[in-house]
């Protein structure tokens, strides 16, 4: 393998088509594409500055890397990336993408990350503001994620997320095949509209929870006081450690808690209206 050490690059395309590199403490400062159509390439301690640097990559190790605001769109039709210990200033990262695996990684503008990407893994994982992180990827798993982004796993597929802190406008909206353990869920309209969710020691927060959902399951959940009208036209099974505070209009399924609030079921509810609600050891 090639190195290259101690250098700078500008223009456009100064890398194009390398195979076989070895970048270390190297700053692309300005122009466009500086590392596109490329093989086998590896970045250390680099800093990267121009626009769209990191394009049509087969086979890519990023360690110890600083992307700057002004490289947004960096890393795009990228396949088999790995990333450790970086730090991303840049929206709109990782885009049409296969097999990509995240570790140590703050991504301090999280708008549109992480789009229609297949083979996501992610390991104490940061993302701050930005809307939309996730949209149409698959094949994911999450063990440690800090997000405060808006309207996170939308039109996602096989999700499995571990230890993670998510606070956001919305989220798992329109989802298929998703699991969560041990995490922290706080947003409005949590798993609108998706199917096969399963929430294991997790402690919900935000408004009207869980509508719409097929074959939602809920296992050892707790469930801020302020959420209210949860599992509208929802098939649940739910078990609540706790308190919850309102039901509204579950269309099949059992949900038991320790204690309930209310429970609203009228003239909208939907066929089979055969849920069983019930207050643990109460009859």
């Amino acid at each position: 393998m090639k190195l290259i050490k101690d250098k700078e690059f500008g223009g456009e395309r100064p890398l194009f088509a390398t195979h076989d590199l070895r970048l270390e403490n190297v700053t692309i400062v300005d122009g466009e594409s500086g590392i596109k159509q490329c093989q086998n390439m590896e970045a250390y301690n680099c800093k990267f500055y121009g626009k769209y640097p990191w394009w049509h990559v087969d086979g890519a190790i990023i360690e110890n890397c600083y992307f700057a605001p002004t490289s947004r769109s960096a890393i795009w039709y990228t396949n088999d990336l790995r990333m450790k210990d970086c730090v991303i200033d840049a929206p709109k990262f990782f885009r049409e993408m296969r097999n990509v695996e995240l570790e140590n990684v703050t991504i301090n503008d999280a708008d549109e990350v992480f789009w229609k990407v297949d083979g996501l893994k992610l390991k104490n994982v940061k993302l701050h503001e930005g809307t939309y992180p996730f949209m149409f990827s698959k094949n994911i798993y999450v063990d440690g994620l800090d997000s405060d982004a808006k309207y996170v796993f939308q039109y996602c597929k096989n999700v499995e997320v571990h230890h993670a802190k998510i606070i956001t406008k919305d989220s798992f909206w329109e989802c298929e095949n998703v699991t969560v353990y041990d995490s922290v869920l706080d947003g409005e309209y949590l798993a609108w509209h998706s199917k096969n969710v399963r929430l294991v020691n997790c402690h919900l927060a935000g408004e009207q929870l869980l509508c719409y959902t097929e074959n939602l399951v809920l296992e050892n959940c707790t469930i801020d006081k302020a959420c209210d009208r949860m599992f509208e036209y929802s098939t649940v099974e739910a078990d609540i450690r706790g308190h919850i505070e309102h039901i509204k209009n579950p269309t099949s399924g059992h949900i038991v808690a320790d204690s309930i609030g209310s429970v609203t079921i009228d003239e909208n509810v939907r066929q089979p209206n055969d849920c069983v609600i019930e207050v643990r050891g109460k009859k």
